[in-house]
């Protein structure tokens, strides 16, 4: 990629405050959270990998998106963590641009992952006796890699045409990370063809897999209100409430931020918000997948045996 010329190096950090003790209360807080994210999420990987009742297509998705969680959170906590404890909030124009790429990558990777696994749960309840032979090997892993695929390529064009802009002006992000629209608040210049592209991007990476999820729950739903037995019913819909869960916390945190009018952002709210999707999703998501999931209960005791 080619960027256009830029008088800014580096970029300030504001981050959440600072108060040098809420900052260190802040430093805790996140350092709690990151380690939970990441025993977590790790465990639930070992569990998936070591027990053969775990390898399912559901567990497999669920592994993939522990992955990404794992991952993700490793993009953003420790640059968070750093300018917590350190005077130093600054970050290179480099560093920026990395961030920028893979947390958008990752980001809209696990859009199109949760619309995977909706029909995943589709699939489960329409085709119970199929299922091992419907959502085969092959296709899972189709799924997966282009889920990954579609992630990254939308994050290259939103990078490219992101930092083509000049920033010649102020360099301070009043935000814990590089995020989109504290970055475009900051380029000079015209910025011709930009709110079409990210109404685009918004579209094909959060629209299009919401309306993909919404179907699947509808097909759902109508099959489970076809069971006659009242048992029967809350056995089908109980092996989709931790997705559910899943994509109305990441959804829901996502469309409240992107979807939303430029003259209706706060940036104080939104930093709230994207904390949320940022960092306390993917500490969440192990918990919402093993909590309510006696599979994983099982494996884990028998894991500690």
């Amino acid at each position: 990629m080619e960027w256009s010329n830029h008088t800014v190096t580096d970029f300030i950090l504001l981050g959440f405050t600072a108060d040098p003790v809420m900052q260190l209360v802040l430093f805790v807080v996140f350092l709690g959270v990151y380690s939970m994210t990441l025993i977590g999420n790790i465990i639930l990987l070992l569990l998936i990998y070591n027990d053969s009742r775990l390898h399912t297509p559901m567990y497999f998705f669920i592994g993939n998106l522990s992955f990404l969680d794992l991952w993700l959170s490793s993009v953003y906590t420790p640059k968070i963590l750093m300018t917590c404890i350190s005077e130093d909030k600054s970050i290179s124009f480099a560093g920026c641009l990395a961030q920028f790429f893979f947390s958008a990558g990752l980001d809209y990777s696990e859009c199109y992952l949760l619309a995977a696994m909706a029909y995943d749960r589709y699939v489960a309840i329409s085709k119970p006796l199929l299922y091992a032979q419907a959502m085969s090997i092959k296709l899972c892993a189709m799924l997966v890699a282009a889920s990954y695929l579609g992630g990254f390529i939308n994050s290259s064009v939103i990078t490219k045409k992101t930092f083509s802009f000049n920033f010649c002006g102020d360099n301070v992000i009043d935000d814990f990370f590089c995020d989109l629209l504290p970055l475009v608040k900051l380029a000079c210049g015209r910025k011709d063809g930009y709110q079409e592209l990210m109404y685009f991007l918004l579209a094909s990476n959060v629209i299009t897999p919401t309306v993909l999820i919404l179907a699947s729950y509808i097909f759902i739903i109508a099959i489970i209100l076809r069971i006659r037995s009242t048992q029967g019913r809350l056995k089908a819909f109980s092996t989709c409430t931790s997705h559910l869960i899943s994509v109305t916390l990441y959804y829901g945190s996502i469309l409240y931020i992107y979807s939303r009018p430029g003259s209706n952002h706060s940036l104080d709210t939104d930093k709230i918000v994207s904390t949320f999707y940022t960092v306390m999703f993917p500490m969440l998501n192990p918990m919402i997948y093993s909590l309510r999931n006696k599979d994983v209960k099982e494996a884990l005791n028998k894991l500690f045996k």
